[in-house]
């Protein structure tokens, strides 16, 4: 049976070459690479799954959920970069941060905006890994728009869509990029099913690192419930500072946000375990859409995760998230081992559309 879950794509992910990272100030290679994408396209094409393409979409729905500071920056940082000749000088081929406004340097202060170009990327960027080049602000915000039309085909009546875009972007706050992720695409469709007259949205991270964006963003919301299942940052895992289970939500969005920490080396029955307690608590919330950041990084070999779950249990996953019967936007995040990202995914859509039947 072919898969049928429409596939939203866009060319346009390929302009975005991070080049490398800066991990404890050692330049290293880039994993989140344009053959990602294009392993998951060939693979999901092969299962017959129909390509439909990103449709542009109004800066609105982006500046619903970042604020107006971050998507100025992140639109302008590369010109702004080499205007001040810093490829050349002193050889920087990439936007990276070096100095970072924190709680600690102000001392209760309010930052000023930095007249140096090299001094701005700290305002918005919260680590050295996320590298700014020449097509990252094109390919960011196309994918936001693959994100925004599997969202419209929802609304239209399809019972679930799949963005496959990159770069990815559930550990982008509304003020902050970090973590390979630039705009928050998951968020902004949650938001726009909302603004669309979704009453209430779950949004359910299944990628391997927490799902901190979206939790920072509707902290305080009641109407947009989130849950991660993750590797448990208290043994040392990205994003370290944050992702433990007693993050409950603040003010009105008080208990509707769970975070699930599974300890490195899990395997099936316990990622599945964590699973179930965010579809459990989504069905508690009565939320009536589901948007799903999808990370497949989770599986037993890939490079970024400690984790061992097998194709079968990502194929579970999508089957328990599939048992919600709710109108669904599934976003791809994480996932590195190309040999395999194709096939996990397929999997995962697989289970979701056996139990959504």
């Amino acid at each position: 049976m072919a898969l049928s879950i429409p596939v939203v794509w866009t060319d346009a992910h390929r302009l975005h070459d991070p080049d490398a990272g800066i991990w404890i100030g050692v330049r290293i290679p880039a994993d989140e690479l344009p053959e990602r994408a294009e392993a998951i396209r060939s693979a999901l094409e092969g299962a017959g799954a129909q390509v439909v393409q990103a449709e542009p979409h109004s800066d609105d729905a982006l500046h619903a959920v970042h604020e107006p500071g971050l998507v100025s920056f992140l639109r302008g940082a590369w010109a702004a970069w080499e205007a001040a000749g810093l490829p050349d000088d002193p050889g920087q081929k990439r936007v990276v941060g070096y100095i970072f406004p924190t709680q600690g340097l102000l001392a209760g202060l309010e930052a000023h905006e930095p007249t140096a170009t090299w001094a701005r990327t700290g305002a918005y960027c919260y680590d050295t890994m996320t590298l700014v080049g020449p097509g990252t602000w094109e390919a960011a915000r196309a994918a936001v728009d693959a994100s925004l039309t599997a969202a419209d085909l929802v609304l239209d009546g399809a019972a679930a869509a799949y963005a496959c875009c990159r770069p990815p972007g559930h550990h982008v706050t509304r003020s902050a990029f970090g973590g390979s992720c630039y705009l928050n695409n998951a968020a902004v469709a949650a938001q726009y099913l909302r603004d669309r007259g979704v009453p209430r949205v779950a949004v359910l991270d299944v990628d391997a690192h927490h799902g901190n964006g979206a939790q920072a963003i509707f902290w305080e919301r009641e109407d947009v419930f989130t849950g991660s299942v993750h590797v448990d940052p208290a043994y040392g895992w990205f994003p370290h500072f944050l992702g433990f289970a007693d993050e409950r939500g603040g003010d009105a969005g008080q208990g509707a946000n769970v975070n699930v920490p599974v300890a490195p080396g899990s395997g099936d029955d316990e990622w599945l375990a964590a699973v179930d307690r965010l579809v459990g608590a989504a069905r508690t919330h009565w939320s009536e859409a589901l948007v799903v950041p999808l990370g497949v990084d989770a599986a037993a070999g890939d490079s970024q995760a400690p984790l061992a779950v097998s194709e079968a249990g990502l194929r579970e996953t999508g089957r328990r998230l599939g048992s919600l019967r709710l109108p669904t936007v599934l976003v791809q995040e994480g996932g590195y081992d190309l040999s395999v990202i194709g096939a996990l995914v397929r999997a995962v859509l697989e289970g979701f559309e056996e139990a959504a039947a």
